[in-house]
């Protein structure tokens, strides 16, 4: 035999009927005894929060009366503002002055502008000694090792009609300052990711940093760079770098701090290392936030090519700001294309490669497994840049182009004299 148990019948109101438990406020949520009395009241106003604000506004009452009797007019008043032009122009005149035989010029600027020319000319000499066949069948191959044969397919299309376009040099170009700039970009971005990651204080130094270079504006520090690197390459790549590396910092930084605890604790109960514990589990735990890293800082450096290409950056970009000076819609769209063209094969391609981490990508024959097909995509680029080497049409044939500048225009103007009033 159970002994039946019984619960306490609800309290009752004269009034109002049974009470199902502590009064509701105006929002619904339940309020206890402690959120009406004094004690939530102290509870309110010990929180951080809270105390900043009433900082704040005490400061606020104080001072405020005061600069209204001190500045009555309501405009912000001229003994509170601070000229900067005079510092800035006298650094400007120095730097101009001393860019030629300064020890800072010639043994560090010096340096890294010779480091940049030397790096995108070898990068553009690699993508001419393979030709355009040998580019096409190299984007198609990395693309299908990584991201599948969609986009294999799109990434051999895509090269296929930058040539058609008429467009091929320039896009070697492109790519060329695109791949040292992202290069640097990475780089940076994963060093200053690692102490941010890996240190509180160096994260809270390190956003305002990340925010200015990428809050202000590309043509505000276009100026600065000028006058250290001077018009040509190494300024346009500097310039994509400062504004392409704060999102691979920033992804970076996010990857190692939300590495999961469990498995780090189980790491240092291992008597990992710290050196060991980040090469073993944090970096492998943020791959993804890497991979997304890569894809906005190429998604970024891209954006930047026409804008550098006002300092002196060659490709596309200049032939996009060529097109726009003199007002030619028709050679602008066609240089246009290949830059969205670009963009969307890298995109697709650091995109699919970040979602097919820890899948079976790996899975089906041993020849198409790792090393194995990695060796295979090289024998396959050298195979075909040979052939196309052999059949003399390194450069792209000048017989398949689709010139489509004319008829952009014609249609341009067709619209100006229609449908504009």
């Amino acid at each position: 035999m159970t002994a039946a148990t019984t619960s306490p019948a609800p309290a009752t109101d004269p009034a109002s009927g049974p009470s199902a438990g502590p009064p509701s406020g105006p929002s619904g949520v339940s309020q206890t005894a402690a959120d009406r009395g004094p004690g939530g009241l102290r509870a309110l106003a010990g929180r951080p929060a809270v105390r900043k604000l009433a900082v704040l506004a005490l400061l606020a009452a104080v001072l405020v009366p005061l600069a209204a009797t001190r500045w009555p007019s309501g405009s912000w008043p001229g003994a509170l503002t601070v000229d900067v032009s005079g510092p800035l122009d006298r650094a400007s005149d120095w730097i101009i002055d001393n860019r030629d035989h300064h020890p800072l010029f010639l043994y560090f600027f010096g340096h890294i502008s010779n480091a940049v020319i030397v790096s995108v000319r070898a990068v553009y000499l690699t993508l001419l000694a393979l030709g355009w066949a040998g580019v096409t069948a190299a984007a198609a191959l990395l693309a299908w090792r990584v991201a599948g044969a969609r986009v294999a397919a799109l990434a051999a299309v895509s090269f296929a009609l930058c040539g058609l376009l008429g467009m091929w040099l320039p896009t070697m170009q492109t790519l060329a300052l695109m791949a040292v700039a992202v290069a640097a970009s990475v780089a940076i971005g994963v060093l200053l990711g690692l102490a941010g990651g890996l240190s509180e204080r160096m994260y809270r130094a390190l956003r305002p940093v990340l925010d200015t270079m990428q809050v202000l504006p590309a043509f505000a520090y276009l100026l600065p760079v000028v006058l250290v690197f001077g018009i040509g390459v190494p300024g346009a790549v500097l310039a994509t770098v400062i504004y392409a590396a704060p999102p691979m910092a920033r992804l970076t930084a996010l990857g190692l701090r939300e590495a999961d605890a469990g498995v780090m604790e189980a790491v240092a109960s291992l008597g990992a290392t710290g050196r060991q514990r980040l090469l073993s589990a944090r970096l492998p735990l943020a791959r993804k936030e890497l991979l997304l890293g890569l894809n906005q800082t190429i998604m970024m450096a891209l954006s930047m090519a026409v804008i550098a290409s006002v300092i002196g950056g060659a490709g596309l970009g200049d032939r996009v700001y060529q097109a726009l000076s003199a007002v030619d819609v028709g050679k602008a769209l066609a240089a246009g294309i290949p830059i969205v063209l670009l963009a969307v094969v890298l995109d697709r391609t650091t995109a699919a490669a970040g979602l097919r981490l820890g899948t079976d990508r790996d899975a089906g024959p041993r020849w198409l497994r790792g090393w194995y097909a990695w060796a295979g995509v090289a024998a396959g680029t050298a195979a075909v840049a040979l052939a196309g080497r052999a059949a003399g049409s390194a450069d792209w044939p000048e017989g398949w182009t689709l010139a489509i500048a004319e008829p952009v225009n014609t249609a341009k103007e067709w619209m100006v004299d229609h449908l504009y009033s």
